[in-house]
C-alpha cells in the first residue's frame, strides 16, 4: 500500500493518490488530469475509483474528465445528487482497492453531502482519513458556504457539523494520520495549520474545535470571525455538480497566440479583461493600460478568483515568456475557461508595436519616509485585518484587498494617497485596479510594511476601531 499527497501551495490543496496490489484510487483531484494519467501509466496499475469528499467550492475537480479518460467511476457520499453518473455512496459502504478499503464516512456540516474516506490496510487496521474539508489541521470546514443550497441557516449547518465530528470522527483511534483537503492560506477555514498531516491524536489535543464543552460553544466558536466567502465560490460548486467544459478543450481555446494587433483588436472588440501574469517588479515598470496584475507566482488563482469573481468573463493574458500554459491552467482549476488568447512575446510585443504603456507610481520605503507626514498623509494598508492589528501605521486606514471592489467607490480621487501590503504582491493588485478605473492619485510603495517595519514612520499595534475597514 502506498499513499501520497499530491499538494498543490497557490491553493493549498491536497489531492491523494492510493495504490495497493495493483489498483489505485484518486480523491479530489485537481482539473488538469493528465499528471494522474501519467503517474497511473507509470506504476502499471487501474484506477479503479476517483473519490469525492463533497462538491468543491474553491477549485474546480477534474472528477469529470478523470473518469472518461479511465473509465473509474465517481464516487460520492451520501445525499450527493450531481448531474452526471455517480456512485452515491451509504454511510459505512467500503470500497476494495487491491487489499485495502476504503469506508465512507458521512459527515454533514461543511457541506450536507460532505464525506470522509476512512482508510483500512491490509491487516484490517484503520490507518488514514481522508477528511476533506470537514476536518482540516487546527480547523474545521466553514459552515456557511451551503445555507442557500440546503437551506439551512449556518448556526443549523454548524450544529449538523459539531455531530459529525463528535459522533464519526472524535471516536476515531488516535494514530489514524489525517489528510485533510486544505492547509493554511485556503478560504475553506480561517485557522489551518501550515501542515498539511498530522494524527488525530494530535488534532483532539490542540484543534479549538475538537475541544469544545458543547454543541453550542462548538457552534459559537467556529462561526466566529469568519469573512464573507469569495465570489466565485457558488460558481465552482455549480461547475463540480453540473459538469464543465473538459480541461483539454479549455486549453485549446486560450492556447492561441495573438499579435499585437490581434490582441488590441480582442480588447477593444469583446469585454475581455487583461490579465497581466508578470511579477509586481517588472508589471510596475511598464504594463498595457487598464491591465489588472496578478502575478503567477504567488496566490494567484484564489485572487483571481476573489477579485475578478466571474467564471464566464472572457480574459486576455500577458505573461512572461513559456508562463502562458501554467497562466492557463491555474485559470482553469478555479473555473475561469474563457481565456480569448496571449499576447506573443509579452509586453515587448505591444512596445515594439509602438503601442501605449503605462507605469505605477511605485515609491522605495525610503521615499515613503521622506514624503511621509504624521496626522497628514493617508495610508491605504490593504492587508488583512489580522496582520493590520498586529502591527500599522499610525493612523493608516485598513482597507483589504479583498474587499476592494466594495472601498474603492468611496475613495476622494482629489487627494493623494499611499498604498501598501506585506511585500508588494496585493499593493500592485489594488494598484492595477485602481488605475483601471481611472484613479491614479496615489503612490504605491515597494516591499510593503516588510520594508517599512525598517523606517522611522510611527507605528502602533492598536486596534484603532476608527480607521479600521467595516464590511
Amino acid at each position: 500500500m502506498n499513499i501520497e499527497q499530491i499538494y498543490t501551495g497557490c491553493l493549498a490543496q491536497g489531492a491523494y493518490y492510493i495504490t495497493s496490489n495493483g489498483e489505485a484510487a484518486i480523491i479530489d483531484p485537481l482539473r488538469e488530469i493528465q499528471p494522474y494519467i501519467n503517474r497511473i501509466e507509470k506504476d502499471h496499475v487501474k484506477l479503479k475509483f476517483v473519490f469525492e469528499t463533497h462538491f468543491h467550492a474553491d477549485f474546480v475537480s477534474g472528477h469529470i474528465d478523470l473518469s472518461k479518460k479511465t473509465g473509474a467511476p465517481i464516487v460520492y457520499g451520501p445525499t450527493a445528487n450531481p448531474e452526471f453518473d455517480a456512485i452515491i455512496a451509504t454511510d459505512n459502504q467500503e470500497f476494495q482497492i487491491g487489499n485495502i478499503k476504503i469506508r465512507v464516512l458521512h459527515t454533514p456540516g461543511h457541506t450536507v453531502e460532505s464525506s470522509c474516506y476512512l482508510l483500512i490496510d491490509e491487516q484490517g487496521k484503520e490507518t488514514a482519513l481522508f477528511s476533506g474539508d470537514t476536518l482540516f489541521l487546527g480547523d474545521v470546514g466553514r459552515p456557511d458556504l451551503a445555507q442557500k443550497a440546503a437551506s439551512m441557516t449556518q448556526e443549523e449547518l454548524a450544529g449538523m457539523l459539531y455531530t459529525s465530528i463528535y459522533t464519526k470522527i472524535l471516536p476515531l483511534a488516535d494514530d489514524i494520520t489525517v489528510y485533510p483537503a486544505h492547509g493554511a492560506g485556503s478560504a475553506c477555514g480561517k485557522n489551518m495549520m501550515k501542515e498539511t498531516i498530522d494524527s488525530l491524536g494530535n488534532q483532539k489535543r490542540m484543534n479549538y474545535a475538537l475541544n469544545q464543552p458543547n454543541k453550542e460553544a462548538f457552534i459559537t466558536a467556529v462561526l466566529d470571525g469568519l469573512l464573507p466567502p469569495p465570489a466565485y465560490f457558488g460558481m465552482n460548486v455549480a461547475m463540480n455538480k453540473k459538469g464543465y467544459k473538459s480541461f483539454d478543450e479549455v486549453m485549446k481555446k486560450g492556447f492561441v497566440a495573438l499579435d499585437a494587433i490581434e490582441f488590441e483588436s480582442l480588447a477593444d472588440t469583446t469585454d475581455a479583461l487583461i490579465l497581466d501574469t508578470r511579477s509586481a517588479d517588472v508589471f510596475a515598470k511598464g504594463f498595457i493600460p487598464s491591465s489588472v496584475n496578478i502575478g503567477i507566482k504567488g496566490d494567484f488563482a484564489p485572487w483571481v478568483g476573489a477579485l475578478i469573481g466571474d467564471v464566464e468573463q472572457n480574459i486576455l493574458l500577458v505573461c512572461e515568456d513559456g508562463m502562458e500554459e501554467e497562466s492557463i491552467t491555474r485559470l482553469a482549476r478555479v473555473g475561469f475557461d474563457n481565456v480569448l488568447g496571449y499576447l506573443k512575446g509579452g509586453v515587448k510585443t505591444w512596445i515594439d508595436a509602438n503601442k501605449e504603456i503605462d507605469t505605477v507610481n511605485r515609491i522605495t520605503a525610503k521615499q515613503f519616509e521622506a514624503e511621509f507626514k504624521p496626522k497628514e498623509s493617508v495610508v491605504f494598508d490593504i492587508r488583512k485585518e489580522s496582520e493590520y492589528t498586529a502591527e500599522h501605521i499610525d493612523e493608516a486606514y485598513n482597507k483589504p484587498l479583498s474587499f476592494i471592489n466594495e472601498w474603492i467607490n468611496n475613495i476622494d480621487t482629489d487627494q493623494h494617497f499611499y498604498i501598501h501590503c506585506q511585500g508588494g504582491y496585493r499593493s500592485m493588485i489594488g494598484a492595477s485596479i485602481l488605475q483601471a478605473r481611472g484613479i491614479r492619485n496615489f503612490s504605491e510603495v515597494e516591499g510593503g510594511f516588510k520594508e517599512i517595519a525598517n523606517t522611522s514612520i510611527p507605528k502602533t499595534d492598536f486596534v484603532c476601531q476608527s480607521k479600521m475597514m467595516s464590511v
